[in-house]
């Protein structure tokens, strides 16, 4: 288990630095082995991470590609990494780890990549050139990502809720239909959470967030 947490739009950089700080602290339980985070002008990205593949610092996250484009952050396994790594022989890696062989495969398919991916995953790729995330969840859903988009076209996600309330980008405002689920189920279901504008990126679903949209 690890746990990501990402800030896209927020343009002063201390601000943001502090605030995906906050946000990992959160998150600490899910990755006690190492922390990792990529701030520039308009992107947060951070890492905690559990290691189970690759237990080499060079497979820390954020995993940037060599061209400096790509920036990938991960939570999760895909079993048949070495069957897709054999594919894409022309990526220049620097590790053992799935994660690069993740990124390697966005490079080369886009998000048709995720028809070669099996296991259980929650990811965020940044391409600095066009200014874009990509995100995506394993079919199942056994990996989390929340979402939230504020009313100035800010988008913060995280593995988990308190991470993204601890941003302080989002109101701490329950979700009527949200509390309604959980006292009648014992569950909320997606896409909705217990916290009004806070979402569940649905199982087997991927976006894509550019211009604060």
């Amino acid at each position: 288990m690890c746990g990501i947490a990402g800030i896209i739009g927020l343009r002063d950089v201390q601000s943001a630095q502090g605030k995906i700080d906050s946000m990992l602290r959160q998150l600490a339980h899910r990755g006690p082995d190492a922390e990792g985070c990529l701030v520039n002008d308009g992107v947060a990205l951070g890492h905690r991470r559990l290691s189970i593949i690759d237990l080499s610092e060079s497979a820390n996250q954020p995993m940037t590609d060599p061209s400096g484009r790509y920036t990938i952050i991960y939570n999760g396994e895909i079993y048949n990494f070495r069957k897709v790594k054999s594919k894409l022989k022309d990526y220049p890696y620097s590790t053992e780890s799935d994660t690069e062989v993740i990124l390697a495969s966005y490079i080369k398919y886009g998000p048709a990549c995720l028809s070669e991916l099996n296991g259980m995953f929650a990811l965020a790729i940044w391409d600095a050139n066009e200014r874009t995330l990509f995100v995506a969840r394993d079919r199942l859903g056994v990996k989390p990502l929340y979402y939230s988009i504020t009313g100035d076209g800010i988008l913060v996600f995280a593995s988990e809720v308190r991470a993204i309330l601890d941003s302080g980008l989002v109101e701490r405002k329950v979700d009527s239909r949200g509390l309604y689920d959980y006292v009648m189920y014992h569950s909320v279901y997606s896409p909705r959470t217990i916290v009004e504008d806070i979402q569940q990126l649905p199982a087997g679903t991927f976006g894509v967030f550019s211009r604060s949209r």
